[in-house]
């Protein structure tokens, strides 16, 4: 790639937001309030704001390999935790996606080096549903269940965190669990039933009084 094309890219751009909008980069400059925040994976065929069709400034992003939420990664508890204290955002998404080389490098029996820690998380989610992916003898639809079922122990996560119980008991925060279609280009709402995920282990990773009875997803 010519790294040049870039910046050339960029004044195009620049000029064409003013063109539609001459306060534009003014306006997005005074702050931001955005109402979702993202947590996806890194691959580099998929874009957050492309593909929900939305403008900057209207989601708060985190990408990592294979849309991981590790409740050591500093990271992603600083993001979860500015972006549902101090941005107050209404939604919080976990997105997977098909075709998801994290997920794939973690059904294989292969020595990653510095990626084997991270790659650990995902399996052991192959672990905790073991049965179930081991009963579907197609190898692509195994891998997709996985990738969806990652994507459910990631909400998971995000559920568990002190912010999230927090502010689910102070206003209607909404955890969603989607996975994107690189083939279709489809965005796939995975529809998860959280209270029923969560029942037999809410009394475990509880912080604080019971949360109000509504719908996660």
């Amino acid at each position: 790639m010519d790294i040049a094309r870039i910046f050339k890219n960029n004044q195009s751009w620049v000029q064409k937001k003013l063109e539609v909008e001459p306060s534009y980069f003014s306006n997005l400059s005074k702050g931001q309030a955005p109402d979702i925040l993202y947590i996806g994976c890194s691959d580099s065929r998929v874009s957050a704001e492309e593909l929900m069709g939305i403008a900057p400034g209207e989601a708060f992003v985190l990408r990592n390999i294979a849309n991981m939420v590790p409740n050591t990664d500093l990271s992603v508890m600083s993001v979860i935790n500015y972006a549902v204290s101090h941005l107050k955002v209404d939604h919080i998404v976990v997105c997977g996606h098909y075709y998801c080389g994290g997920v794939q490098a973690a059904m294989k029996s292969e020595d990653m080096g510095i990626l084997n820690p991270w790659l650990r998380n995902i399996r052991d989610v192959y672990r905790m549903h073991k049965d179930e992916l081991n009963a579907i003898e197609d190898e692509e639809l195994r891998y997709k269940r996985l990738v969806e079922l990652n994507v459910e122990e990631q909400c998971i996560n995000v559920l568990k965190t002190a912010e999230v119980q927090k502010a689910r008991r102070d206003r209607d925060l909404t955890v969603h669990g989607w996975v994107f279609d690189v083939h279709t280009g489809k965005l796939i709402d995975l529809k998860i039933d959280f209270i029923k995920l969560l029942e037999n282990i809410t009394e475990i990773y509880r912080l604080g009084p019971d949360e109000p009875e509504h719908p996660s997803s």
